[in-house]
């Protein structure tokens, strides 16, 4: 069941790129629209903030990916990075926690939020 999560560095990374090839389609668009200089030049700079906003979100995952704890996954001994209270491995997708209430729990990524009616 845990199979349909991934790591958040990977899902924030996803996002990321989906962004590029987003600004990159808007900005082709714009390509269909040579007659109209104006409708042009909106899908141009908004493809070039699409491109910036994806620099600044691999920016951040990247400053925030050096401040991740590594740990050595127990299922593939491979090492991989820790988000969070909970987190799936980037290689082989096993739960992954270092708070010693959720072990033997089943995963879920509620228990990141800082709501504290889900602690039970």
């Amino acid at each position: 069941m845990a199979k349909k999560y991934s790591s958040k560095i990977n899902k924030i990374r996803t996002f990321a790129l989906s962004l590029i090839f987003v600004g990159f389609i808007v900005m082709y668009i714009g390509i269909f629209f040579r007659t109209s200089p104006l409708i042009m030049s909106i899908c141009m700079l908004l493809g070039v903030l699409f491109i910036i906003a994806s620099t600044v979100i691999y920016l951040w995952i990247g400053i925030l990916s050096t401040k991740a704890i590594q740990v050595v996954c127990p299922n593939c001994n491979k090492p991989t990075k820790i988000l969070g209270r909970v987190d799936m491995c980037m290689h082989c997708r096993e739960p992954l926690t270092l708070d010693r209430t959720l072990e033997g729990k089943e995963f879920d990524e509620k228990y990141n939020r800082k709501d504290t009616s889900l602690k039970q």
